[in-house]
């Protein structure tokens, strides 16, 4: 792993981490961490009022990203287009499916859970976890999109929403 790689990310930019979405760095600091000084990002999710040390010489390795460009997001917005491809599988197995692709921090991948858990009002009601998962898929999606295109969440989901609802069969 090149050292000149942890030098893609700088204070102010919003980046993403597999684990959490979408966070802001605020700088980059040193600490001292068992007697080794380490160089860290300091990442800060203003939503969820959390903020994580990542070393920087690590952040590649562990999934940190920039956000994604325009392309993968509307590669993203034609994935929820598409039939919910829903595995015959037992819940517990696709649940765990679900958690890794929300998780991977894959901007197509979590597209996917949201389009596969996504119901209209005349299709079976979900399921608590079910309903927790699709929550948390479209979540990190809504502030990965909005963050890219502005800030607006409110913009974003909307548009998401749109996206989703012109799949669904039209009423006869």
């Amino acid at each position: 792993m090149s050292k000149s790689k942890k030098l893609d990310f700088r204070p102010n930019e919003y980046v993403v981490y597999p684990a959490h979405g979408v966070g802001q760095i605020i700088s980059v600091e040193e600490q001292e961490v068992a007697g080794f000084s380490l160089e860290m990002f300091v990442i800060s999710f203003e939503k969820d009022k959390m903020t994580l040390r990542v070393p920087t010489d690590k952040a590649i390795e562990i999934g940190l990203r920039t956000l994604s460009p325009p392309d993968v997001i509307s590669k993203a917005m034609h994935t929820l287009k598409g039939k919910a491809k829903v595995k015959r599988a037992m819940w517990s197995r696709r649940a765990q499916e679900y958690e890794q692709k929300i998780n991977s921090g894959d901007l197509i991948a979590i597209a996917e859970v949201v389009r596969d858990l996504h119901r209209t009002d005349d299709q079976r009601e979900q399921s608590y976890s079910e309903r927790q998962l699709y929550e948390a898929a479209l979540e990190r999606m809504t502030r990965e999109v909005a963050a890219v295109g502005g800030g607006d969440e409110i913009l974003a989901a909307r548009k998401m929403g749109d996206v989703l609802m012109s799949r669904a069969p039209a009423a006869a």
